[in-house]
């Protein structure tokens, strides 16, 4: 379960003092029912009682006061966790800009070095479309003089058995 600051902000804490016990309240009303009964012979009882009530009275107040000092550290120590978690928090979102602005730095270098490689292969394909075409003119050059060549040939032989057969024969 992640605890959130409103979480924070909204936890109430529960003051629960002790309670008294039951047995001791029971045997308690006994006592007075039976010191109503005999009121003059029980009085020194009474006033010893009557102190260790004040006593118990003094120690409810102190214990008091601690819980009262202890609401108070909760509540400092609760606002301690409230600062130290927007701290976090913030470092968090100045670490997660740096991280960003470093990826975005690296991506921008990274897309210049593409579009540099890319410039680099469109040249080169440039070049071999040259070269081909260079080499491809070379060709039918080459084919150009071969079949000039061959013509000539051609004509050379026609004109020779040409003038073989107009020669007489022997």
């Amino acid at each position: 379960m992640k605890i959130t600051p409103l979480d924070i902000q909204q936890m109430v804490f529960q003051v629960k003092l002790r309670g008294y016990d039951r047995d001791e309240v029971n045997r308690f009303l006994e006592d007075i029912s039976q010191t109503v009964e005999f009121l003059n012979r029980d009085n020194a009882t009474l006033r010893d009682r009557i102190d260790s009530l004040e006593q118990q009275v003094s120690e409810l107040k102190r214990t008091e006061a601690t819980l009262s000092n202890t609401l108070v550290s909760a509540q400092s120590l609760a606002d301690d966790v409230k600062r130290s978690a927007q701290r976090d928090a913030d470092l968090i979102v100045k670490e997660a800009e740096l991280k960003a602005g470093e990826l975005f730095r690296q991506a921008r270098a990274e897309l210049g070095n593409t579009q540099r490689d890319l410039a680099v292969l469109q040249k080169q394909r440039l070049l071999m479309v040259e070269r081909m075409r260079a080499t491809l003119n070379t060709f039918e050059r080459m084919l150009d003089i071969e079949a000039s060549e061959a013509y000539q040939e051609h004509n050379t032989i026609r004109e020779e058995k040409m003038e073989g057969e107009s020669t007489p024969a022997r």
